[in-house]
């Protein structure tokens, strides 16, 4: 009865194995970057994945509090040769690749305000509400070779509370080509003044009410940051995936009655089942 039992296990264990080795090796991606989710596996048509992931990260811009939060993760994706259109939440944009190492995305986003009762410590008292808006997302990525080994970023964010742009450079590890593996970045951020006082700018109505000094900001550069992602297929519907993030602000920020750490921080994964 033990020889059937540890028999049986041998079996299970080499056809789970199996089917990881298989997703690995059939599953075809726009790029081989483990940010970009791309649930098509080479197929034109519809994909969809859904998943859970968790979040301990800062409470909000420049805040020494952290917390945890858990959030559904995802997208529904529509496939047509070298091009996503997709639904990811609330982001509706395109991705397409050209000449094999260029990659162009356009997205509209919506982004929501910070509220005072982010800050338990009721450092925002005060403040008010942050505004909501929408965004328009330009974004350009090109790869010095095939294989995606080394990319630079492009980034530009347009929206309602203002505009941030982005310049990075990054490195994809491991030998996989199927979007799994590693991936290390850096980047160096820059804003106008309408973004800056978004987050950090304090105008006179809220120093009255908080008690905290009025804060006019310029643009210029805001932060240099580090980024990390991690996606591993365990077979062909289930994935994994971890993030972490490090940014260091720059410039007036640092200066802002707001800004109680000088830095953005977050670590978290999940998982995510493509159907």
């Amino acid at each position: 009865m033990n020889n059937l039992i540890n028999a049986s296990l041998v079996v299970l264990a080499c056809s789970f194995f199996s089917q990881s080795v298989m997703a690995q090796e059939e599953r075809s991606v726009l790029v081989p970057l483990p940010s970009f989710e791309d649930f098509t596996e080479g197929h034109d048509g519809w994909a969809f994945g859904l998943g859970l992931g968790i979040e301990y990260e800062s409470a909000y811009e420049g805040s020494d509090e952290f917390e945890l939060e858990l959030d559904p993760v995802g997208a529904v994706q529509w496939r047509k040769g070298d091009n996503i259109f997709f639904w990811a939440g609330e982001a509706i944009g395109w991705r397409g690749l050209r000449s094999k190492t260029w990659l162009f995305e356009v997205a509209l986003a919506f982004e929501e305000g910070r509220e005072e009762s982010d800050s338990d410590d009721g450092h925002l008292d005060g403040l008010g509400e942050g505004e909501e808006g929408a965004e328009l997302v330009l974004q350009l990525r090109h790869a010095f070779d095939d294989d995606w080994r080394y990319w630079f970023d492009g980034r530009v964010t347009a929206g309602e509370n203002g505009n941030i742009g982005l310049l990075g450079f990054g490195r994809r590890f491991g030998d996989q080509s199927d979007g799994s593996g590693h991936e290390l970045s850096v980047a160096v951020v820059f804003h106008d003044s309408e973004y800056a006082n978004t987050d950090f700018g304090i105008d006179m109505r809220q120093a009255a009410a908080s008690g905290l000094q009025e804060t006019d900001l310029g643009g210029g550069l805001r932060s240099v940051g580090v980024n990390y992602h991690y996606r591993h297929y365990i077979n062909d519907h289930w994935e994994v995936f971890a993030e972490a993030l490090y940014e260091g602000y720059f410039g007036d920020i640092k200066d802002s009655p707001i800004t109680r750490n000088n830095y953005e921080a977050e670590v978290g994964g999940g998982f995510v089942y493509v159907f």
